[in-house]
C-alpha cells in the first residue's frame, strides 16, 4: 500500500513539474525530490519539497486578487487576466479554497498526502 501512495505522489509531482505555471523554487524542488527516489536523499528532498508546495500552493483568494490586479494585466494583458479573474470567482463559486491552475491543483494533493513524503 505504501508503495501505492508513493507512486500516486510521484506521479503528483510529474504533474507539478509539467504545469506551465510552475515557479522555478518549486520545479528546483520537485525535480530534487524525484532524483533523490530510492536514495538516503529522498525524506530531506521531500520536506524540502512540502516547505516549497506550502509556500507556493495559493487560495483561490489571493488567486482572484493577483488576476484583478495591475500587475496580472502588464504580464497577461488586460483581457487575459480579467478572463482568469472571471474563471477564479467561478472556481470560488463552486466552494473551491485552492488556485485552479495545474501546479497549484497538483501541488495541494501533494500536500493532502505529505505524510507519505516523510
Amino acid at each position: 500500500m505504501a508503495n501505492a501512495k508513493r507512486d500516486f505522489i510521484v506521479e503528483k509531482v510529474k504533474e507539478v513539474l509539467a504545469a506551465p505555471s510552475c515557479c522555478p523554487e518549486l520545479k528546483d524542488a520537485a525535480q530534487k525530490y524525484l532524483a533523490a527516489l530510492d536514495t538516503a536523499d529522498e525524506k530531506a528532498a521531500g520536506k524540502i519539497l512540502i516547505a516549497e508546495l506550502e509556500e507556493d500552493v495559493q487560495s483561490i483568494d489571493d488567486t482572484l486578487a493577483f488576476f484583478c490586479s495591475d500587475a496580472a494585466k502588464e504580464i497577461f494583458g488586460a483581457e487575459t487576466a480579467a478572463n482568469m479573474a472571471e474563471t477564479a470567482r467561478k472556481v470560488k463559486a463552486t466552494g473551491a479554497k485552492i488556485c485552479f491552475c495545474p501546479a497549484c491543483t497538483a501541488g495541494k494533493t501533494i500536500l493532502d498526502h505529505k505524510e507519505t513524503l516523510l
